[in-house]
C-alpha cells in the first residue's frame, strides 16, 4: 500500500508542475531527461462460471531523454501488482510487489540510415509488440499471436538499417542475444539468446515486415530448447482507419509447435476521441495456451474512448471458439 501511495503522490506532484503537459513527462531541470510513467486499472468478467477479476496492472515509472547522437529509456514496472478474483462467491486476492525491469537501454544514431540499440527492448519483431503500453493500444487484451511465437523483450544489441528513396523506405535490423536476459521474468519465455533478422518496406500508409529467427528457451525441466519462428505482419495508417496483422509459426526440436497464430485487427475514428475497434483471432498449437486449450477462434469488438490521447477508456468482448473463454473486459489507463 506504501508503494502505491508513494506512485500517486509522485503522479500527482508532477501534474502540479509548471509547463507540463501530461503524457509526455517531467523534465529534469534543464537537462535532455524526463521521468513519467503510466498505469492501467482493469476488470475482466468471464462467461465461465461465476468468475470476475479486478486489477491494478502495469503500474509503471520510466525515464528517456536524447542528446546529440545518443538517447536513452529505462522502464520499471509492477506488473499485476494487486489483483482480486471473485470465483463463484469466494475471493482471492493476490499481489506481486516485485520491481521489474521491463525496458532498459541506449541507443546510438550515427545518421538518418544506421542506428545501433544496446540493453533490454522490445523485440523488433511485428508492429504490436514495439507498443508494449496499454494506453496507447486500441484494445485492452493483446493478440496471442503476440504471446506465444518469440520472445518480446531482448537483452542484446538490435542493428536497423534504413534506405530512403523519394517514394519509399526499406529498413532491415540484426537482433543479437548470447547472454542472459536482464530480469529474464519479465519476458514470455525464458531466454539466454534469440538471433533473428527483419526486413521491412513501408510506402506512404503502408508498411510490411516480415522476420525471421531463433531462440534458445527453458523449459519446465529447466533445459535449454532451440526454437524457430517466421513472422509477417502489416500495418495501414492514414489517422482515420487503422488496419493491422500478423501471422507467425514457430517449432522446435521437441515437436512443440505453434502450426498456425494469426490476427487481424481494424480501429476506425467515428468521431473526435472515439474509436471503435474489431480484431480476429485464430491459433492452432501444439501446446497448451489457455485452459488445456490448444485451438481456438475468437472475434473482439471493442470500444476506445480517449478524451485526450495519454489517457484511455477501453471496452471489449471476447467471442471464442471454445467459449468457456468468452468474456468482457474493460479499463481505465493513463500516461503522464
Amino acid at each position: 500500500m506504501k508503494k502505491i501511495i508513494l506512485f500517486f503522490i509522485f503522479v500527482v506532484g508532477m501534474l502540479s508542475a509548471k509547463e507540463y503537459e501530461l503524457g509526455e513527462g517531467y523534465q529534469l531541470g534543464n537537462t535532455p531527461a524526463y521521468v513519467g510513467g503510466y498505469f492501467s486499472l482493469e476488470y475482466t468478467n468471464y462467461s465461465k462460471g461465476d468468475l470476475q477479476k479486478v486489477s491494478l496492472d502495469d503500474m509503471a515509472l520510466l525515464s528517456y531523454g536524447s542528446y546529440h547522437k545518443f538517447s536513452y529509456m529505462v522502464e520499471m514496472e509492477f506488473k499485476n501488482y494487486y489483483t482480486k478474483i471473485y470465483d463463484n462467491g469466494k475471493k482471492i486476492t493476490t499481489k506481486d510487489t516485485k520491481l521489474y525491469a521491463e525496458r532498459f537501454y541506449g541507443d546510438y544514431t550515427a545518421n538518418e540510415n544506421f542506428m545501433a540499440r544496446l540493453g533490454k527492448y522490445n523485440s523488433n519483431v511485428g508492429y504490436w509488440n514495439l507498443t508494449p503500453i496499454n494506453v496507447l493500444r486500441d484494445t485492452t487484451s493483446s493478440p496471442v499471436t503476440a504471446e506465444i511465437v518469440f520472445p518480446k523483450y531482448t537483452t542484446g544489441v538490435d542493428l536497423q538499417y534504413h534506405l530512403f528513396t523519394q517514394i519509399d523506405e526499406v529498413t532491415a535490423n540484426i537482433t543479437l542475444q548470447d547472454n542472459n536476459s536482464l530480469d529474464e521474468e519479465y519476458n514470455n519465455f525464458y531466454i539466454k539468446k534469440h538471433f533473428s533478422l527483419g526486413l521491412e518496406y513501408s510506402y506512404e500508409n503502408l508498411s510490411v515486415k516480415l522476420n525471421g529467427g531463433y531462440f534458445h528457451k527453458k523449459d519446465h525441466t529447466q533445459a535449454y530448447v532451440d526454437n524457430y519462428y517466421g513472422y509477417l505482419s502489416f500495418l495501414y495508417d492514414n489517422d482515420t482507419l487503422k488496419v493491422m496483422g500478423g501471422l507467425g509459426h514457430r517449432e522446435d526440436n521437441r515437436k512443440e509447435a505453434v502450426k498456425l497464430s494469426t490476427y487481424l485487427q481494424a480501429t476506425y475514428e467515428i468521431a473526435s476521441h472515439h474509436y471503435p475497434v474489431v480484431r480476429l483471432e485464430h491459433y492452432n498449437a501444439q501446446i497448451d495456451i489457455e485452459d488445456g486449450i490448444t485451438k481456438d477462434t475468437s472475434a473482439i469488438i471493442g470500444y476506445a474512448y480517449r478524451p485526450t490521447y495519454p489517457v484511455a477508456f477501453k471496452v471489449e468482448y471476447q467471442l471464442h471458439s471454445n467459449k468457456q473463454l468468452d468474456r468482457f473486459l474493460t479499463s481505465f489507463s493513463v500516461m503522464f
